[in-house]
């Protein structure tokens, strides 16, 4: 082994001993390629949330609540799970909104949601009835 190659392999395994000895910087929690920078909550919004029951106050599992914008008729759903608990956020204070669950042919009566409600978490319960 010539001299040069010699110094070579020595620098080399030198200089990786030395990067393995660098604390590496930890990953960024939203990395750009997942949207970067996380939003910001809007302080203006709130939420809905509840959960759907049957008859006999069981969670109702599989259930459709949907969240009906009033002015422009514009419907967002959510499917329940064993729990029976359905969520929708970002709402705007400044919409009136209605809440309603359906599952297997019945229906539960529907909830209004006000413009002067001022919670910024509301929770309206729904409870599956049968239609007459």
């Amino acid at each position: 082994m010539t001299k040069s190659l010699h110094v070579f392999v020595i620098a080399l395994v030198a200089s990786s001993v030395l990067l393995a000895q660098v604390p590496s910087k930890p990953p960024s929690p939203n990395p750009p390629f997942f949207g970067g920078k996380k939003e910001k909550e809007d302080p203006n919004a709130r939420q809905v949330e509840g959960v759907v029951k049957d008859q006999e106050d069981n969670p109702v599992d599989g259930a459709v609540v949907k969240l009906k914008d009033v002015k422009t008729l514009q419907i967002r759903s959510f499917i329940t799970k064993a729990s029976g608990k359905y969520n929708f956020g970002n709402l705007r204070k400044d919409v009136e909104y209605e809440v309603q669950a359906d599952h297997k042919g019945k229906s539960s009566s529907a909830k209004a949601v006000s413009v002067y409600d001022s919670r910024k978490v509301i929770i309206l319960n729904l409870k599956i009835e049968d239609k007459q």
